[in-house]
């Protein structure tokens, strides 16, 4: 099986539109990519396809989402001030995105990019609707996601230490009492996880332009 990251959309991968993406945004002085295991060589060859000049480091990721990122940190410089953390399965996320966010870090320590809920959300039990859930000032998470770097360093760590899963970055920060600022992301910026995902990524890839 493909590594999701490896996938194509329009002749390009998941991971060369990222980085193409993150080629163009001023300021990032470093980059670093968890990859499956044996996948190293190929993350490379996608960096040089997507024209990436930035300095370049690749890590095995974990077992899971936060074990890789955990892994990648590790890899970033010291002194690094902001850090930006990104899925390779949004491949429609801009570069005005990942601006905004580390603009936002900047001044308040952590931020997401995130768009408003507008369907209603149901809970559901064994097939059945339990609930309706008011979607009143429900946001739905993205990625980029940006945070002063000894902000999430701190997050990772107490994480680890208590044995406390999170589904994204903001969630452990948040979880360290942290206020995370919320930036307007896209409907664009869906992650691709299904088949459906692909279709809608390949019907809209020629008429993207990432800016």
């Amino acid at each position: 099986m493909i590594p999701k990251a490896f996938v194509t959309i329009g002749n390009r991968s998941l991971l060369s539109r990222v980085l193409q993406t993150i080629a163009g945004i001023e300021g990032v002085e470093e980059v670093v990519i968890a990859v499956p295991a044996g996948e190293k060589k190929t993350a490379r060859a996608q960096a040089n396809s997507a024209g990436l000049r930035i300095p370049m480091k690749v890590t095995e990721g974990g077992a899971t989402r936060q074990d890789s990122v955990r892994r990648a940190l590790a890899l970033t410089s010291a002194e690094a001030e902001l850090i930006v953390v990104h899925d390779a399965a949004r491949p429609f996320a801009t570069a005005a995105m990942f601006s905004a966010c580390l603009t936002a870090a900047s001044q308040s320590g952590a931020a997401v990019a995130a768009i408003p809920v507008t369907d209603t959300l149901k809970q559901v039990e064994n097939g059945t609707i339990v609930a309706t859930i008011p979607r009143a000032g429900l946001w739905q998470a993205q990625t980029p996601q940006a945070f002063r770097r000894e902000l999430l360093v701190r997050a990772h760590e107490a994480a680890a230490n208590e044995q406390i899963e999170a589904t994204d970055d903001a969630h452990l920060c948040a979880g360290l009492g942290l206020a995370v600022q919320v930036v307007q992301g896209s409907a664009l910026n869906f992650k691709i996880t299904t088949r459906d995902d692909l279709r809608t990524g390949e019907s809209i890839a020629g008429f993207v332009t990432l800016r």
